[in-house]
């Protein structure tokens, strides 16, 4: 009988993608935030990257049907708003999948950001910080938008959030 750990449970969890950014793994977003494996159960706990995420039930499903593949396990998905998710948490493959995807990473804060973070952004396609941002407001609440001078793209951001 193999094993199962709370690394072999976020191993399987690195293959399921966010909803909405295809090219990032929940993991590697940052929001799967704990992982308790006791005999028969395996008990995920989801921080989404805003409360009112309208994917949160889409994860809370693709998370639950993924650890199905591991047989005998009671698989427990919840999600909590207790300690928020912040931008920090993404990890660095997570910010070369964001690029891939033509998103803008979020600078990395340590918990302080100043007013002017979301006007010093570079180009996701050409590298180039001679961008303007267009709104602080994109398709979705984690992003905002904006316009690169030298390669003359459209962006988005993924916002960087305490």
């Amino acid at each position: 009988m193999n094993l199962v750990t709370s690394e072999t449970v976020r191993e399987l969890l690195c293959t399921v993608m966010d909803p909405e950014i295809p090219t990032i793994s929940l993991v590697d977003l940052g929001i799967v935030t704990d992982i308790v494996v006791t005999n028969q159960l395996i008990e995920v706990t989801l921080t989404p990257t805003f409360s009112g995420c309208p994917a949160l039930r889409v994860m809370e499903e693709l998370v639950a049907q993924k650890l199905s593949e591991l047989p005998k396990y009671t698989i427990k998905v919840k999600t909590n708003f207790d300690k928020p998710w912040n931008s920090d948490l993404i990890s660095d493959h997570g910010r070369e999948m964001l690029l891939k995807h033509g998103l803008a990473p979020p600078p990395k804060h340590h918990g302080y950001l100043e007013l002017d973070v979301l006007s010093d952004i570079a180009c996701p396609y050409c590298g180039s910080r001679n961008t303007d941002i267009k709104s602080p407001f994109g398709p979705t609440l984690c992003r905002s938008l904006h316009y690169c001078k030298n390669c003359l793209q459209a962006f988005e951001q993924f916002k960087p959030i305490m």
